[in-house]
């Protein structure tokens, strides 16, 4: 049986890792998921899944 994990879910962890631990202030966080938003509604979002898929599907792949 394969279990996946959403990636925001492993992404939301690091934030929260990064909060918790490694002083990440709140309007840091919400300026980066601002940064996000904006950044998914511009052309290169297609070139940014893209290499996201190849890079986890490096990493799956060792």
């Amino acid at each position: 049986m394969t279990v996946t994990v959403p990636l925001v879910f492993v992404f939301g962890a690091l934030v929260f890792i990064a909060w918790r631990y490694l002083g990440l202030r709140w309007w840091h966080a919400l300026i980066t998921l601002l940064f996000g938003f904006l950044l998914a509604a511009t052309t290169l979002a297609p070139d940014i899944r893209a290499i996201m898929r190849a890079a986890l599907s490096w990493l799956t792949s060792h």
